[in-house]
């Protein structure tokens, strides 16, 4: 996808309250940050004062409690940045072809954090940021990131919109693409977004996505 295009395309017109995360939104165990984020803005910033705005529609939880976590048991270079100050950037190669975008959580030294998996972008392909390589390509978002304070940069932000979901709004189920403590449900996302990376088994994809017109025009 052409990126100067999907900046031209971005709408500038969500009209909500945003409220910036803090460090202390992200100072919770992963399971607790990583659904609250569903609903939440990601703006990437550029000097040239073009922005790509868009809402997060799927998460995943790791902590090093659990196997499948980068930072389970050992600490290295390249996980540093997952045992840093809560509201800091992870970022890593998946497959050493595609970035992903992480939100460290809980507490400093500890190794937790929460994988954006897609972001909805309005007037926008809805598939253009349905995974997490996606998301990262479209946002333009490599390992210079990495230990950036999320509150405290000026690439990119995320914002508390004030969008309130019930239960029945989200789906909890299982993470994606991993291989150790795949019996764990800490993947969650807007059942109503059709940008998500990949529907639970029965969640049939809605016609039309209602997040913009139901949730934000307010």
């Amino acid at each position: 996808m052409n990126l100067i295009h999907a900046k031209n395309k971005v709408s500038l017109l969500i009209k909500i309250t945003n409220k910036i995360l803090k460090k202390k939104f992200f100072e919770r165990h992963s399971t607790l940050v990583a659904p609250d984020l569903i609903g939440c803005k990601l703006i990437r910033q550029f000097d040239n004062k073009y922005s790509i705005k868009g809402i997060i529609v799927e998460t995943e939880a790791y902590s090093q409690e659990e196997a499948s976590c980068h930072g389970h048991l050992i600490k290295t270079k390249r996980n540093s940045p997952l045992f840093g100050e809560p509201g800091s950037l992870y970022i890593y190669k998946s497959y050493g072809i595609h970035h992903c975008l992480n939100i460290v959580t809980s507490k400093n030294s500890f190794a937790s954090g929460v994988l954006i998996r897609s972001v909805e972008i309005e007037n926008n392909n809805e598939r253009c940021a349905s995974g997490p390589g996606l998301v990262t390509r479209i946002f333009q978002i490599g390992l210079e990131f990495n230990s950036l304070e999320i509150a405290n940069n000026n690439y990119l932000k995320m914002y508390d919109c004030g969008l309130n979901f019930n239960n029945s709004d989200l789906v909890n189920t299982f993470r994606i693409g991993i291989n150790k403590a795949q019996d764990l449900k800490w993947r969650w996302y807007l059942r109503n977004s059709r940008s998500i990376s990949k529907r639970e088994k029965g969640d049939k994809t809605p016609k039309k996505s209602c997040l913009f017109s139901k949730y934000t025009q307010k």
